[in-house]
């Protein structure tokens, strides 16, 4: 396993101070009427303000151990995440007042990140690795695939895909500074190290999204089996969200993997484009 980054030397991670409010009268089933994709979307979006601050937190942890390439590279990733949890935090309200009742979604990401905190500092830093990976991945295919968010007014959607366009911008930063802060360390401690802390995160992940949709749908009066059918349908069917990532998550767990060993600034470059961006994903 090399040791040595794989993060293109021309990549400009920008930081964008975007803002994005949605209307007052924001649809209830804002993604295109349909209640299971509205509930993914919004039970992801009730993680993020306390997940992108242990994120955070772990990089800033263990900043010092970083090139000076680097470091402003966690610099910029720092901006990013802070935009994106104020951003969130106004999603979510904006939840609030289309009906849905978040705050109980909220406390429960609070209790899932109160426990990462418990773990070391490593583990914490080897756990937001992992979770970047699982963000990037959605993002590519957020990007990738317009009908995940068809029928979604267009400042939600665009919220959404400013947000895919800088996961995927920074995400080997995490990745790259926990292979500088284990510089020491043998490949293979630090690919159980990676492992392991994507089992946990995994499984914290699933059981917090999972939780967040049935409320969701019990506050819809629509925790029955045909929602989790059409839930099915949204993830493993058509557009297949789950479906289409699979091959890309179990990447993370083989000797050598770097986030970038998938190139695609191509894409971020077009989402930059479409969202009125001029293009930084590659330095001119």
């Amino acid at each position: 396993m090399s040791d040595q980054t794989k993060t293109p030397t021309d990549l400009t991670i920008r930081p964008r101070d975007a803002k994005f409010r949605p209307a007052e009268d924001h649809p209830h089933w804002w993604v295109g009427g349909d209640l299971a994709a509205t509930a993914v979307f919004n039970a992801l979006s009730a993680t993020f303000p306390h997940g992108e601050r242990f994120f955070m937190d772990a990089v800033r942890r263990y900043a010092h151990v970083a090139t000076s390439s680097l470091r402003e590279q966690v610099a910029a990733f720092l901006h990013q995440e802070a935009v994106h949890s104020r951003e969130h935090v106004a999603f979510n309200q904006m939840a609030e007042r289309s009906g849905y009742d978040i705050e109980p979604l909220i406390e429960r990401a609070k209790r899932m990140i109160d426990f990462a905190r418990k773990r070391e500092p490593i583990e914490q830093l080897a756990g937001t690795c992992a979770l970047e990976h699982f963000t990037a991945i959605l993002a590519h295919e957020l990007l990738a695939d317009p009908r995940y968010l068809a029928g979604a007014p267009a400042e939600a959607r665009d919220l959404w895909r400013w947000h895919a366009m800088e996961e995927i911008e920074h995400k080997a930063v995490a990745f790259d500074v926990l292979t500088a802060a284990t510089a020491d360390w043998t490949p293979l401690q630090r690919w159980r190290l990676r492992c392991r802390a994507m089992i946990m995160a995994t499984v914290l992940l699933f059981r917090a999204i999972g939780a967040n949709i049935a409320d969701l749908f019990r506050q819809d009066g629509a925790n029955r089996p045909s929602s989790w059918l059409q839930l099915f349908g949204f993830l493993i069917v058509s557009p297949g969200l789950l479906r289409r990532v699979m091959a890309d998550y179990f990447t993370y767990y083989r000797p050598g993997f770097h986030p970038w060993d998938h190139d695609d600034r191509e894409l971020l470059a077009e989402a930059e484009r479409d969202l009125g961006y001029a293009p930084a994903g590659q330095a001119a």
